[in-house]
């Protein structure tokens, strides 16, 4: 009889190098995830900067209304609103930034989905594998039950036959 060793799964270096897919997916997800808050802050950092002109904006503009109707000289509502379109081209570049910004946060949460994507498709790999193997660690385990007993019964007929040829 000779002796087993251990059950030896064939795919198993598949398996590892998929877990290490996997691996390098789920880091690739928290990379993304960084970026993507990166580029949250950087929007609301824009958003607050062109809020702070908005407001000017407006307080400019309640001072515009305010000399108009008390009767201020021609040369200073003039100058107001020269500074007014000033405020106003200031926060249409504000505006504009805040558009850039939310494009490169709506580009960060599509490739966080994408490498979301890829994880799980990369874990449904790792798991068919695994459920593979159990499938056929099962089967082999049968196997060398069934190849045991086949040779355990051999064993038994060669020491009965021996028994009974002590006997006759």
């Amino acid at each position: 009889m000779q002796e087993k060793g251990p059950l030896v799964y064939p795919l198993q270096q598949v398996l590892g190098v998929k877990e290490k897919r996997v691996d390098e997916a789920q880091r690739v997800v928290v990379e993304r995830k960084n970026a993507l808050e990166r580029e949250e802050k950087k929007l609301k950092q824009v958003e607050e900067a062109r809020d702070e002109i908005k407001r000017h904006y407006k307080k400019k503009l309640e001072q515009l209304r305010n000399a108009l109707d008390s009767g201020k000289t021609t040369d200073k509502i003039q100058m107001m609103r020269l500074y007014l379109d000033t405020v106003e081209e200031k926060l249409a570049i504000e505006e504009d930034r805040v558009k850039k910004q939310q494009l490169q946060v709506e580009q960060a949460k599509q490739a966080l989905e994408e490498a979301q994507q890829l994880w799980r498709q990369r874990m449904k790999e790792v798991d068919k594998i695994k459920e593979h193997r159990k499938q056929w660690l099962l089967e082999a385990k049968r196997d060398l039950d069934r190849e045991e007993a086949k040779e355990q019964d051999e064993l038994g007929s060669v020491m009965h036959l021996s028994q009974k040829n002590k006997w006759d």
